[in-house]
């Protein structure tokens, strides 16, 4: 038996210790202060209700894991793309913040959400154009409003 083994067996026997420490402290904090009834009914529907109409666009580009990386270049924007239907979003990642495109060129409200307060609703231009001037800290995604539907891209961090 070596270190790593060793390693590994305390490791798990902690993370055993830390699981049996969760659910008591779970079981006890349902007796000492349970979740009235009619809150958490209130809480499940309000979740299931959230962005019911959404559609959820795909990410089917995403240049850290589908482009080849340039040598010697730093500091490269992230390009990814978001596709949900007939609609496409490309979006290029900054440190100075989002830069993209609605396609087919189309009016939306955007948001970009990232927690659980929505950031400041963008308007693309003519073109379907928009920019947002600060860089997403930890996970984003983007809710996007047109005249016909609502679409919901995945959550990434960059």
């Amino acid at each position: 038996m070596n270190d790593d083994d060793t390693f590994d067996e305390d490791y798990d026997a902690l993370d055993a210790d830390a699981d049996l420490l969760e659910e008591e402290l779970r079981r006890a904090a349902g007796i000492l202060d349970p979740v009235p009834a009619q809150l958490r009914q209130i809480a499940v529907e309000a979740y299931a209700l959230h962005d019911l109409d959404s559609r959820i666009a795909e990410l089917t580009f995403d240049s850290v894991v589908d482009a080849i990386p340039v040598r010697g270049a730093t500091d490269v924007p992230r390009m990814l793309t978001f596709r949900a239907g007939e609609v496409t979003v490309d979006v290029e990642v900054t440190g100075e913040g989002l830069l993209g495109q609605v396609l087919p060129p189309q009016e939306a409200l955007i948001e970009v959400l990232s927690g659980p307060q929505t950031g400041t609703p963008l308007t693309t231009d003519d073109m379907g154009r928009f920019t947002y001037g600060q860089p997403p800290a930890g996970p984003f995604a983007l809710r996007l409003r047109t005249g016909r539907e609502a679409i919901v891209t995945d959550w990434l961090t960059v």
